[in-house]
C-alpha cells in the first residue's frame, strides 16, 4: 500500500474565512474535524483530484484536519480504514465500490467513527454514511451545446466502469445531446479501470474510427485520443480546457466542497452520518456547474442551454437519473 500522509492545521483569518464560499462558512463553528482520506486511486486521478482538492482547501480554512492514503488497493483498503480508526480520526472518507461488504464490516467496528464512502449501495446505521457523483446535469448541459457540434451525427463516450455513478452520467451527455438532435447516434465503451490513460485514449481512437466526432470522457485520457484524431471532446470533473485548448470545449464539473461541509457539520453536531449525501453534489446546492468556451460552439445553442441551466438550478426541471448501461 503507498502511503501519502499530509496534515493541515491552518486556521483562516478573519478575512480569509469572509471570502470562503458560504457553505464551508457555515460548518466552520468549531474545532477542526480529524479527516483521513482513502484513496483506491492516484490523487492525480480526475475523480479523486476533486475530493482531495476539496479536502485541501476545507483544511486550509481550518475546518478539518486532512489525512489521506492513495493507491490503496483493495486486500489493503478494510487494514487502512482500521489503522485510521485505531489513530483516533473521527471521520474516515473513502470509496467503497470495491470493498463494499468490508468498509462496512469496518465500520460496524468502529461505531464512534463516523464514515463517508462513496458507494453504490445506501447507507448502513448510525456511522456509514454514502454520496453518489452527480455532475449529470452538467453534463447534460454539455450534451446540449455538443447537439448540433457534429457533422458525422455520432457520438462516443469513454467510461470506467459500467457502474451507476458512470452510467448515469453518460446517458445523461445523450439525453443532452437528444434534447437539440433527435437523430443523433452514440457509441460508448468502457476501459475497466478508474485511471489508465492510455487505455482510455486507445477507447477513444476506436470509436473516432468507427465516425464519433465529439466524446464525452468520462476517464482521463479521452481527450488525448481526441486531440490525436481532431476531433473535440467534452471533460468530466475536472476542467481539461487548459490542458486541451482546441479540443474541449465543456466540462462537466464536480465540487465536492458542499458535501464536505455538509458532513462536518453532522459529526460536529453530533448527528448521525448514516445517510445518502449524494444532494450535496446536484446544482441546487453548487455541487456540479458546466464550464464551456463559448467560441467553440455554435452561438444559436448556447440560449437553450443556459435557459435549461437555470431551470435546473430553480429546481423546475430534473435531469433524468437513468443507471443503466448505455449500450
Amino acid at each position: 500500500m503507498t502511503i501519502t500522509t499530509t496534515r493541515r492545521t491552518l486556521m483562516a483569518g478573519a478575512a480569509a474565512t469572509l471570502a470562503l464560499p458560504a457553505y464551508f462558512r457555515r460548518a466552520n463553528a468549531q474545532s477542526a474535524l480529524r479527516v483521513a482520506g482513502v484513496h483506491a486511486s492516484p490523487v492525480e486521478n480526475a475523480w479523486n483530484s476533486r475530493i482531495h482538492l476539496a479536502m485541501q482547501e476545507a483544511a486550509k480554512t481550518g475546518l478539518l484536519e486532512y489525512e489521506f492514503s492513495e493507491s490503496v488497493t483493495a486486500t489493503d483498503y478494510p487494514r487502512a480504514m482500521r489503522e485510521y480508526a485505531e489513530a483516533g480520526m473521527q471521520l474516515i472518507w473513502g470509496e467503497s465500490y470495491a470493498v463494499e461488504r468490508e468498509a462496512r464490516e469496518v465500520a460496524t467496528d468502529y461505531a464512534e467513527t463516523a464514515f463517508l464512502m462513496g458507494s453504490s449501495g445506501g447507507p448502513q446505521g448510525d456511522n456509514f454514511g454514502v454520496f453518489g457523483t452527480r455532475n449529470h446535469e452538467a453534463a447534460y448541459l454539455a450534451g446540449m451545446l455538443a447537439g448540433t457540434m457534429s457533422d458525422s451525427n455520432v457520438y462516443g463516450s469513454v467510461g470506467g466502469y459500467p457502474i451507476p455513478e458512470v452510467n448515469l452520467l453518460i446517458n445523461a451527455f445523450r439525453m443532452g445531446v437528444s434534447e437539440v438532435n433527435p437523430d443523433a447516434t452514440f457509441l460508448n465503451g468502457f476501459i475497466g479501470a478508474w485511471f489508465d490513460p492510455a487505455r482510455a485514449q486507445e477507447a477513444a481512437v476506436a470509436q473516432i474510427d468507427a465516425g464519433a466526432d465529439i466524446l464525452f470522457g468520462e476517464r482521463i485520457g479521452t481527450a488525448d485520443g481526441a486531440q490525436a484524431r481532431g476531433v473535440k471532446a467534452i471533460g468530466s470533473l475536472i476542467d481539461y480546457t487548459p490542458r486541451y485548448p482546441d479540443t474541449v470545449f465543456a466540462n462537466a464539473i464536480w465540487n465536492y466542497g458542499p458535501t464536505i461541509a455538509a458532513v462536518v457539520a453532522d459529526v460536529q453536531a453530533d448527528k448521525q452520518v448514516g445517510r445518502d449525501y449524494t444532494e450535496y453534489s446536484f446544482m441546487a446546492h453548487g455541487g456540479n456547474e458546466l464550464v464551456y468556451v463559448a467560441d467553440m460552439v455554435p452561438a444559436d445553442a448556447i440560449p437553450g442551454m443556459e435557459a435549461r441551466k437555470k431551470m435546473i438550478e430553480a429546481g423546475v426541471f430534473e435531469v433524468p437519473i437513468d443507471p443503466a448501461e448505455p449500450a
